[in-house]
């Protein structure tokens, strides 16, 4: 019986699970979808040489994750994700065999990690205190200790489990700013501190028990940063540099008490005007001293080799440029290989040579020169990390990533081939658009048979046939090679996409997606497949730039190419400029963009055309001038035709400023309305208006007693979000205000009291959805409101915002929501049938895609007849989240930070491109796909039913005529 008992269990348990699971078919993963994951702009990097034939190298970044990439491929092996901001900020690196050691969060945790498989070793948390610096403790060889030096403390732990060995407060810390820790194995710890301009102090502490061995204090009163000017060489030899006196200071930390100042001048050196001298030393194992060999750099491009031989300084080398070329970069790396100095110096001029030198002797070595070409299209190298290896004939081997300013980690191997690129600031996209691709030449001649005027029938005749001949001919040759490719095998076809062959697909699916990173970099990649197909650096942009991308001239318009604007705003000065290029290739376009010496406070698009069919761009400045680019006698002409209908809106947050302006005649402003929002009390955080390129089809709803009640669909609607100042929880609130952006009318305004931010909003159609944080039920939330105008309609042809009699009707409805979001946007189709879903972006990764009607303000608490008749769900107040929403199945997208969709060719089918640390496109059907067959449907079994019923046709015909025939006999 307990057997019998077992088994209907286990088929109970089996039959609930069948009911639950949802999954994606393995054919279909990756087929209409791809995902790119990235690390962000490296900070720490070390390569796996623990082993020989190891293929890692471990990054620790900007975006506070730590990953492991494989050296040959460029792919991710894994990947550790931590908090943003300070929390979880990566202070330290330290590699050891398989273990790596971290400090996190201004060293608020330690932890190892194993690097193999990137599992978690141990991790502790640290007493409080500023984090300085961190290095391994090698004793007798062995390395078995982690130092971490705080502002007030340093703390030895154990490198196997983490657990702290002994923790001391450093002395007189409150003058004292200890900025340095060093260990040379030989049992002793030593935290460097110094007092600006005044003195280094030195202490000296046991590593088994702590104790103090030797305090110190050396004058130094040239010397305010020891990281910055100094270096530990030797055997525990205090190296610095200081420009004002051009001179090197040496000092003993075991035996001196006093530093020995070496004039450069001594040496034959000069430290170039302005510069401020450094000093780099390597110490390649830590139970082992430095090397006495180290860097002094004395300029931008001016490197030299040292050696400390018996006390002395001696110059084994100076490294010069050796052209005055207008791009050069100079970048040296100190590396060992079994304990002997290698330098690598990487020489750019365009074309770049790396080359390795003893350090030794400071001589090349033979058949170790590495040549490769830069982009011209990318940025300046900025960084090297090297890995050396013995060759099996004895020889150097290496490899080196690269890093350059747009932040490009390219891995080349000798003697200059280019292994792998990732393009990291791709990481941080801050805006993007999709643009159609454009015709291939036979679709072209097909267009252009109707769209230019015949002179006669006959021509018409000879074009319409020259045009079919042509899609024959391409028709004939798209299956031949269909035919070469089947007799191929499958891994020898290509199907790369390149930008020669970039056309429309019949369904306008795949697209060209222009992405724009917050490090200046712009990319343009193919939405089907994911692959960059150009890529653009602006240099010089402002580390606090806001950019906004603008389409003034699509596809459609053949032979004109297509056109996007890129406005970059410095967020101090407000100073702007302009970026022109073609968003298909990628080209800066010839027409020259207007210089902006005014700082530029509005831009928008018009519905304005050119002679081009250029979309007119109008800027604003702070002294309310308007500017149009371009700037033509027939753009300035319309405006001035169409200038009393122009109408725009500024926002000043600060001030808690809401204004509307009207374009005069002579291109001047007029302030029409304005909206003054306490900032004692409240802040505006945001404004949001609906999407130009929205299509609505439907303009009523039909209700239960078959009545029309119809949508007020305003397309000057602006949702105004605020948040209080004061945020104790009994006081704080979220309010939104709809207002007209023509008239200045506040529609509606609604307080959520004892809430707070951060609010998601979007606004479509004549509904407004957003998101917040109730802090007295302690949970997240949706709100959604809905404006109709009533049973009647006042205008069906034109909406005007000056002729609105009438205040619309609202309904809202709020709802709870189990998780917090990151981001939300609304799926958006060519026409407008399509039912809406809201694409929300979790935390956890998961992109979610809710139906509309499950935030419908008008669902019933009491089910009615009227209710069941218009498929209203009853309300309640719990939104669950059902797996089979989730559009990326396993494919998390990680610290998801916006969400754009695009419409397709087909009316059942948005295109969706999520964006944060990693990019994920895919495609969503809020209907289904109503307007496509689907991938398993039987053509072979209908089409053997067409061809039955037709010979059953034809042999009924000849039947029924034969019956006939001997029936006029009879």
């Amino acid at each position: 019986p307990a057997a019998m008992a077992k088994l209907i269990l286990l088929c109970l348990n089996f039959i609930i699970l069948s009911n639950t699971v949802e999954a994606v078919f393995e054919d279909q993963v990756g087929k209409f979808d791809w995902r790119q994951q990235y690390v962000g702009k490296v900070r720490f990097s070390h390569f796996d040489t623990h082993l020989q034939s190891s293929k890692k190298v471990l990054l620790a970044t900007e975006k506070n994750v730590f990953a492991a990439l494989n050296t040959r491929t460029g792919e991710l092996f894994w990947r550790h994700v931590d908090r943003t901001g300070p929390e979880g900020n990566i202070d330290a690196l330290l590699l050891h065999g398989q273990d790596a050691v971290l400090v996190i969060g201004n060293g608020r945790l330690l932890r190892s990690w194993e690097i193999n498989v990137g599992g978690l070793n141990w991790e502790i948390v640290l007493d409080s205190g500023s984090f300085q610096s961190a290095c391994l403790v090698g004793y007798q060889g062995t390395v078995k200790h982690v130092a971490v030096l705080k502002k007030a403390s340093i703390s030895l732990h154990y490198l196997s489990n983490g657990h702290q060995k002994w923790v001391e407060n450093l002395p007189e810390s409150e003058t004292v700013d200890y900025q340095a820790v060093y260990s040379g194995g030989n049992g002793d710890v030593y935290a460097l501190g110094v007092v600006p301009h005044s003195h280094i102090t030195v202490v000296s502490y046991n590593v088994e028990d702590g104790e103090i061995n030797k305090q110190m204090s050396v004058e130094a009163p040239w010397l305010s940063n020891i990281q910055a000017s100094c270096a530990v060489i030797a055997k525990e030899m205090l190296a610095c540099v200081d420009s004002s006196t051009a001179s090197l200071y040496m000092l003993d930390l075991h035996v001196q008490s006093q530093m020995t100042q070496i004039p450069l001048q001594s040496l034959g050196l000069e430290v170039d005007p302005g510069f401020q001298p450094a000093l780099v030393s390597t110490q390649p194992n830590p139970a082992r001293p430095p090397l006495s060999e180290f860097f002094l750099q004395l300029g931008p491009e001016q490197h030299l080799l040292l050696q400390l031989n018996n006390g002395q300084i001696v110059v084994l080398r100076d490294f010069k440029p050796v052209c005055n070329c207008s791009f050069v970069s100079l970048i040296i790396e100190f590396l060992t290989i079994n304990y002997s100095g290698i330098t690598i110096i990487l020489l750019c001029f365009p074309a770049c040579s790396v080359n390795l030198f003893s350090a030794e002797s400071g001589r090349r070595l033979l058949d170790t020169t590495l040549i490769f070409n830069m982009d011209p299209n990318g940025g300046k190298p900025e960084k090297l990390y090297v890995q050396t290896f013995l060759k099996k004939d004895d020889s150097v081997g290496y490899r080196v990533m690269v890093q350059t300013e747009d932040q490009t980690l390219t891995l080349i191997q000798q003697p200059g081939r280019v292994m792998w690129t990732r393009e990291e600031a791709l990481s941080d996209v801050v805006t993007m658009e999709m643009v159609d691709l454009p015709l291939t030449g036979t679709q072209a001649e097909l267009e252009g048979e109707f769209g230019k005027k015949a002179d006669g029938l006959m021509s018409m005749v000879l074009k319409r046939l020259s045009s079919q001949l042509i899609l024959l001919q391409a028709w004939i040759s798209h299956l031949w090679k269909l035919f070469y490719d089947a007799r191929k095998p499958r891994s020898l076809v290509k199907n790369d996409v390149t930008i020669e062959n970039l056309s429309r697909d019949e369904f306008n699916l795949q697209k060209m997606m222009i992405m724009v990173t917050a490090s200046g970099k712009l990319f343009g990649i193919d939405s089907k497949t994911g692959s960059i197909l150009w890529k653009h650096y602006l240099d010089n942009i402002p580390s606090n730039a806001a950019f906004k991308l603008m389409v003034q001239r699509t596809t459609a318009h053949f032979p004109h190419p297509p056109q996007c604007t890129l406005l970059i705003k410095d967020k101090d000065t407000g100073l702007a400029t302009l970026h022109v290029f073609n968003p298909i290739f990628g080209k800066k376009s010839h027409i020259t963009p207007p210089t902006l010496p005014q700082p530029i406070l509005q831009s928008l698009i018009l519905p304005l055309m050119d002679q081009d069919y250029a979309k007119v761009l109008l800027l604003i400045d702070d002294q309310y001038k308007v500017s149009a680019f371009p700037s033509t006698k027939n753009v300035l002409q319309q405006l001035q035709e169409m200038a009393s209908s122009i109408f725009f809106y500024l926002v000043d947050s600060s001030q808690g400023r809401l204004c509307g302006y009207r374009l005069r005649t002579d291109l001047s402003t007029e302030l029409i309305w304005e909206v003054i929002i306490p900032t004692e009390v409240q802040r505006i955080v945001s404004v949001k208006g609906k999407r130009p390129n929205e299509h609505v089809h439907s303009q009523g709803r039909v209700m239960g007693d078959r009545s029309v009640l119809y949508k007020y669909l305003n397309p000057n609607l602006l949702a105004v979000v605020t948040e209080s100042t004061d945020l104790h929880q009994e006081r704080s609130f979220i309010g939104i205000l709809l207002i007209d952006g023509v008239t200045g009318r506040i529609f509606h305004e609604a307080v959520q009291r004892k809430a707070r931010g951060p609010v998601h909003v979007v606004h479509s159609e004549n509904w407004v959805v957003y998101e917040y944080w109730s802090t007295k039920s302690r949970r997240n939330e949706f709100s959604v409101i809905e404006l109709y105008e009533g049973m009647e309609l006042y205008n069906s042809s034109v909406f005007s915002s000056l002729d609105r009699p009438h205040a619309p009707q609202v309904l809202q409805q709020s709802y709870i929501f189990p998780s917090s979001i990151s981001t939300m946007e609304a799926t958006l189709t060519e026409k407008g049938i399509t039912s809406r879903h809201l694409l929300i972006g979790l935390p956890s990764g998961g992109i979610l895609s809710l139906p509309k009607m499950f935030l419908d303000p008008r669902r019933p608490e009491i089910v009615s007849e009227q209710s069941r008749e218009e498929n209203l769900i009853p309300y309640s107040p719990e939104l669950l989240i059902r797996t089979e929403w989730f559009i990326n199945y396993n494919q998390t997208v990680s610290r998801v930070r916006g969400i754009y969709t695009a419409p397709s060719g087909l009316e059942s089918t948005c295109l969706v491109v999520a964006y944060g640390l990693d990019i994920y496109q895919t495609r969503v059907y809020p209907s289904k796909q109503f307007d496509v067959l689907k991938d398993d449907y039987d053509y072979m079994l209908i089409s053997s039913v067409l061809f039955a019923l037709f010979f059953a046709t034809m042999i009924s015909k000849r039947l029924a005529e034969v019956k006939l025939l001997n029936r006029a006999w009879r």
